[in-house]
């Protein structure tokens, strides 16, 4: 999901969509769809709205198959994932965020086979989510009303039985405020 606005991190996020700015000097969306085609990941969409073009321009060349889709604003991650298209069982992870060496492929491989999964580092949610057939069913129709939510899409498929697993990851990097962009790429600030 690489569809927001940034709207913290403003106004850096006038000029250059969050997803290509850097953690440790890379634009973290291009690390990210490294890592997601190291683990496996075949097909992968991306969800771009807010400055799509320099999202797209990025990643288009890279030697995965890559497939975009446009959001338009304010409609929520269900609606993003919704609009991806893809067939389960599959991955969402926002497009923001860095994870700890190895941690998106073990959340990949443990979440095989389940109805769903949520990553969490301690007790905080990451935004990493696994979608199988019993959770993915409730993306249509969307529960609520936008914004829709992930959120709502798994308290809806737990509310009618459907089992989700809750797997730890390490600390994740992530780009919230302008100060987490300077921290993540001057390292003697860390």
């Amino acid at each position: 999901m690489a569809a927001g606005e940034g709207t913290r991190l403003r106004p850096i996020t006038a000029t250059w969509p969050k997803p290509v700015l850097p953690i440790d000097g890379v634009p973290v969306v291009v690390t990210l769809v490294h890592e997601l085609a190291a683990a496996g990941c075949g097909s992968i969409a991306i969800v771009t709205g807010h400055l799509a073009e320099q999202v797209e321009a990025l990643l288009a060349p890279l030697p995965y198959e890559l497939r975009f889709v446009r959001q338009p604003p304010g409609l929520g991650s269900a609606d993003a994932v919704a609009r991806a298209g893809a067939a389960p069982p599959y991955v969402v992870t926002a497009a923001d965020t860095r994870y700890g060496p190895g941690d998106l492929a073990r959340f990949v491989r443990e979440a095989a086979g389940t109805d769903g999964a949520i990553a969490l580092h301690g007790e905080r949610r990451v935004p990493l989510w696994h979608l199988g057939e019993r959770v993915a069913r409730f993306l249509e129709p969307l529960p609520g009303n936008a914004p829709y939510e992930l959120q709502h899409v798994f308290q809806a498929a737990i509310d009618d039985g459907a089992h989700v697993s809750a797997i730890q990851v390490g600390r994740t990097r992530d780009l919230t405020t302008p100060a987490d962009l300077v921290r993540e790429n001057v390292p003697y600030l860390r």
